[in-house]
């Protein structure tokens, strides 16, 4: 199988144990692939891993809310279709969040400038919405920001005390708080 169809896998693995804690023997044991073979696939180790998973996370985000936001349809319908694909991505608040466990340990060594340019490039288009709604480009900006302090801390909060419902909450309420500024 091409290294391709290994990410999905590599990206549960270290979405669930982050950089440190996905050793070779669990992604062997996850993809049923030998360490030659890993090293076959990915020559890096678990660098080139985490690379590729990155890879794919960078094009998910831009084809699941990059280009959504930049698309048609009100703010509002924009704003809604990326929390419903941000609810499928966390399994309704079930699933922690990729980047944020890569932002600890070895990983935020080695992935700091990647996962801060991805973060920044969703921030920038959740901002740019709201500006088109009128809103004042600063203000946008941090908007931005918060919406994405909102998604990762409901997420956090919502595993730490076993209710998804708090991540639901918020997703769902995200599109009428950002755009209300009266």
């Amino acid at each position: 199988m091409p290294k391709e169809d290994y990410v999905p896998t590599l990206f549960s693995l270290f979405r669930q144990y982050g950089y440190d804690g996905a050793t070779l023997s669990k992604i062997s044991a996850a993809t049923g692939l030998g360490k030659a073979s890993l090293y076959h696939h990915f020559p890096g180790g678990k660098e080139d891993m985490v690379a590729s998973v990155l890879d794919h996370s960078d094009c998910w985000l831009q084809e699941n809310v990059l280009q959504l936001l930049a698309g048609k349809g009100s703010p509002h319908t924009r704003l809604q279709k990326m929390c419903d694909h941000i609810h499928d991505l966390y399994a309704g608040g079930t699933q922690p969040c990729l980047t944020a466990i890569l932002e600890t340990g070895t990983g935020r060594d080695l992935f700091h400038q990647r996962i801060k340019t991805l973060v920044t490039h969703w921030i920038g288009a959740i901002a740019k919405i709201l500006v088109e709604s009128g809103l004042d480009e600063a203000i946008a900006r941090q908007r931005g920001q918060d919406a994405l302090i909102s998604i990762q801390g409901a997420l956090i909060v919502s595993q730490a005390l076993d209710d998804a419902s708090l991540f639901l909450r918020t997703i769902k309420q995200l599109p009428e708080t950002l755009l209300h500024w009266e």
